[in-house]
């Protein structure tokens, strides 16, 4: 195996724009938290970026690592079924982008720091413990999602001012994710994994799905109706509630395009909670 396709597979492993995609979340809750990014809080905010971005990066790649088996069955395109690096190869590039994470963690203030070790003890709990139990594994992915935007709020001092936007992006993960299971039924069942979909049907797993995506979505409208945030969050904030629903609804026919149209719709939240902060309340 080359040193080219292995350096390859390795940047594959991590998902780069997921990552960077985390990233840039963590400075989108420093922002909606703080009200600024720049100035004093640059450093700060920027170390959290990058811890966010290794450590999500590394995730990633441990994730794939333990999943390899059912990955052969699931997503065979994925680095380390096809032999583009070797597990082992896999597990040593995460522990590296790990160890990076947290030396980027030790510039943050101490909340910030109590976050990404949480974060990080429920991230490796997850892929040995919890991704199997039906719904849990869910959960902890929803709320590692969403923990970005508190870790940038944390890293400006101010770990619940993105509160509403963590909750919302944890529940419309929480969704995808049930949608992604229901996706990969069948290789889930032939590793003897018992997820949500398999524990109670397909059809009630997306329900529940819909529904605590309904829950979040009336949450959303806090900020408008609080006063918080003004019309400019709203007028962005409906067209991505909206777009949430319908795909939630598109996944009792197509599980694949719907998880990725809700994850467009969380996106466009994000930009609504961006907004938000950025235009004054008339």
């Amino acid at each position: 195996m080359s040193m080219r396709r292995r350096v390859r597979g390795a940047i594959e492993l991590t998902r780069p724009l997921n990552a960077i995609s985390a990233g840039v979340l963590t400075g989108t809750g420093a922002y909606v938290a703080g009200g600024a990014v720049l100035g004093a809080d640059a450093d700060v905010v920027l170390a959290a970026v990058v811890a966010t971005v290794l450590a999500t990066g590394a995730g990633n790649a441990v994730n794939d690592y333990f999943d390899r088996e059912i990955d052969r069955v699931n997503r065979p395109d994925r680095p380390i079924p096809r032999g583009a690096i070797a597990a082992r190869g896999a597990l040593a590039f995460s522990l590296l982008l790990f160890a990076g994470a947290i030396v980027a963690a030790l510039a943050l203030p101490p909340a910030a720091i109590g976050l990404a070790v949480f974060n990080l003890v429920l991230l490796v709990a997850y892929t040995e413990l919890f991704k199997g139990l039906p719904g849990v594994g869910n959960v902890v992915v929803g709320f590692l999602t969403g923990s970005t935007f508190l870790f940038g709020g944390a890293a400006v001092g101010r770990p619940l001012g993105a509160g509403v936007l963590f909750a919302l992006a944890a529940v419309a993960t929480v969704t995808r994710e049930i949608v992604k299971d229901v996706e990969d039924v069948a290789g889930d069942r032939e590793e003897g994994l018992n997820t949500l979909p398999i524990a109670i049907g397909e059809r009630r797993a997306l329900w529940i799905g819909v529904v605590i995506l309904v829950a979040a979505v009336l949450a959303s409208a806090g900020p408008y109706v609080w006063g918080t945030f003004g019309s400019a969050y709203l007028l962005l904030i409906v067209p991505a509630d909206a777009l949430m629903l319908a795909s939630a609804v598109q996944a009792f026919r197509d599980p694949g395009a719907a998880q990725r149209r809700i994850k467009v719709g969380m996106l466009l939240a994000v930009v609504a909670f961006i907004a938000g902060r950025a235009v004054p309340v008339g």
